[in-house]
């Protein structure tokens, strides 16, 4: 399973969707995950991947990283993986 595909995974046991209900393109608020949703995701992430995705849950609006759609949160993770790898 590739990294996009985890991804998609994690977010649709979060979103109880089937993965191939989840489109790239899709906004996160879209499948439904509210910002506990996104808080929770973003731990089952961070295990899966063994990273630390900057996130403030206090300020979700105000973060460094685009985490706003699916798109988005795989190439936030990608950018993670690659910085760990450095």
């Amino acid at each position: 399973m590739n990294v996009e595909q985890q991804i998609i995974a994690v977010l649709a046991e979060q979103a109880m969707l089937d993965p191939s209900d989840i489109t790239t393109d899709q906004p996160l608020a879209a499948l439904g995950i509210d910002s506990l949703g996104l808080v929770e995701t973003i731990f089952a992430l961070e295990e899966a991947f063994d990273i630390t995705i900057p996130f403030n849950a206090n300020e979700p609006l105000a973060q460094s990283m685009d985490l706003s759609s699916v798109d988005a949160l795989i190439s936030a993770v990608q950018i993670l993986l690659a910085k760990k790898a450095a």
